[in-house]
């Protein structure tokens, strides 16, 4: 499309340059009006350039004050023509209708456009309408990628408007699932799976876009300088990023808001099967991490570290930040069938963990981390 409009516009001003260096409608040498029909055909692309930016209720208001300013003028103008005043030579009378219906039209143009917002384009019945004003863009972060709980989202129809990847986040998450580290390299992988996902639902338009700002390094401040152009939301479930973005006037859908607003799957009491992976922070603690990404602090676990453990939940920590389960071990081991019902009821648990991330990729933290 764009190398159409490129192919139109070097037409036009072709055209306008040949008429002016065959015509000559200027005084001079056919190149003197050649090159000033050039230096027009460029005033009109750059006019045509703006006018594109600009939504259909300025142009129409603009449109209608533009028009009202030039009746108005016509109406004044020929009043001062038919004065037969000696005092006030004919020239004069001309400058004057010029400069009125000049200054008129210039007046109801920008009058017009800045009231051009008021008007209701609905009371004509749909004949007109405002694509631009209807875009719903949705921008996608790593984070939530990998979280993975906007593919179920996105299934039952609770996200519209089209969704944006851009081109930075794939490479940040390729790099993710090209780790060398086995845990990291399983969730860049469940980010790649959880975008094909999303691209083979049909009611979903998924866009990927090479824009990119290579005066930024960082992945978030990319994120907000593309929502700006696109007038775009986020979608993220980064605590950073989500009051950087607020900072920044940037609209942002966090899904662990979201998430913090329904009940928890998991409720204390439950059993569950984790595999003790580190050392907590306190004493004689063990850290799990469900498939998603959650985090599962067990007490006196620290002797299971590189097993699985049978668990019982004792808390569940739900922040904007994310979700933290607590937990102590089982003194009876769960049978597999349980442990499957569980294991399949908090899959819906998602919290991805930002800190294992590469070195090469941008870090980011979560309040949550601290406590591993």
């Amino acid at each position: 499309m764009r190398t159409d409009i490129v192919i139109i516009r070097l037409i036009f001003s072709a055209i306008l340059v040949a008429a002016g260096y065959v015509l000559r409608p200027f005084f001079g040498h056919r190149l003197i009006s050649a090159a000033i029909a050039g230096l027009i055909a460029l005033a009109i692309i750059i006019f045509e350039m703006r006018v594109q930016r600009a939504s259909l209720k300025t142009l129409i208001g603009a449109a209608v004050g533009s028009i009202m300013g030039i009746i108005g003028a016509y109406l004044i103008g020929t009043l001062i023509s038919h004065q037969e005043s000696p005092a006030v030579a004919p020239e004069t009378k001309t400058f004057l209708t010029l400069a009125l219906t000049f200054f008129m039209a210039y007046v109801g143009l920008m009058v017009g456009a800045a009231k051009g917002d008021y008007l209701d384009l609905s009371a004509l019945g749909g004949i007109f309408s405002d694509k631009a004003a209807r875009r719903d863009y949705k921008i996608l972060d790593t984070s939530v990628i990998i979280d993975g709980r906007i593919a179920d989202i996105a299934e039952t129809g609770f996200l519209s408007g089209t969704i944006v990847v851009p081109q930075f986040v794939l490479r940040e998450l390729q790099q993710v699932a090209d780790s060398p580290d086995a845990s990291k390299r399983q969730r860049g992988r469940r980010g790649l799976d959880m975008l094909q996902r999303l691209q083979s639902n049909s009611k979903l338009d998924v866009q990927v876009v090479d824009t990119d700002f290579p005066a930024i390094r960082e992945v978030d401040l990319k994120l907000i300088e593309l929502s700006k152009q696109l007038e775009a939301v986020i979608v993220t479930n980064d605590f950073n990023l989500n009051k950087v973005a607020q900072l920044h006037g940037v609209t942002v859908l966090n899904i662990n808001e979201l998430a913090n607003a329904l009940k928890p799957v998991v409720l204390p009491g439950e059993a569950m099967r984790v595999f003790i992976l580190k050392e907590g922070k306190e004493y004689n603690q063990g850290v799990a991490y469900l498939d998603d990404g959650t985090m599962v602090v067990v007490d006196n676990a620290r002797k299971m570290i590189g097993k699985n453990a049978d668990i019982s939940v004792t808390s569940v920590l739900q922040t904007t930040a994310g979700k933290m389960i607590f937990g102590r071990l089982c003194e009876e081991p769960i049978e597999s069938g349980a442990t499957n019902e569980l294991r399949a009821a908090n899959g819906a648990v998602r919290r991805p963990l930002r800190d294992a991330r590469s070195a090469i990729t941008p870090t980011r933290h979560t309040e949550h981390d601290e406590n591993s």
